[in-house]
């Protein structure tokens, strides 16, 4: 595995720490990288925006575009601690990103409490994404999400 990968997967870990430790949202994190650049980050904020968008893959998206003063991100990979939901995911290709690396799965964020594989069945799944994802980074993933699921006082999606 890239070791470069693996940073960047571990900084999404960070983003997605700072905002369960500070009651945003849920265990995701997002960096986006371009040319080897951090162009982008960012963590859910559903609970502290009061926002059901707020997804970590979404704030990064918005953080880079402005990063850059572009709405296009062509060439651009993300790093996400889980697999993005259909409304990130579809986020991440409107956007132009090139590459989706994730950590957790679909099946762990359900884990967790989160609802993503009821929205993925009735979009049909991704079998046919397998070029455009790709996971990595699985274990320090679920020692975010085992992290996530020791607070005792966050919110059931």
């Amino acid at each position: 595995m890239n070791e470069k990968k693996l940073e960047y997967m571990k900084m999404a870990v960070e983003q997605a720490q700072e905002g369960i430790h500070n009651g945003h949202g849920g265990p995701f994190g997002s960096i986006i990288v371009k040319d080897g650049k951090i162009i982008g980050r960012g963590h859910n904020m559903v609970l502290k925006n009061t926002d059901s968008t707020a997804h970590g893959e979404v704030v990064a998206i918005r953080n880079a575009e402005q990063e850059i003063n572009s709405y296009d991100l062509t060439g651009a990979e993300i790093y996400t601690t889980g697999e993005p939901c259909p409304m990130c995911l579809a986020a991440c290709m409107w956007a132009n990103i090139s590459k989706v690396y994730y950590g957790c799965t679909i099946d762990d964020n359900e884990k967790i409490g989160f609802r993503d594989a009821k929205f993925d069945h009735l979009l049909g799944g991704r079998t046919k994404m397998s070029d455009y994802l790709e996971q990595i980074g699985h274990e320090m993933c679920l020692e975010l999400f085992d992290e996530y699921n020791d607070i005792t006082d966050r919110i059931i999606y």
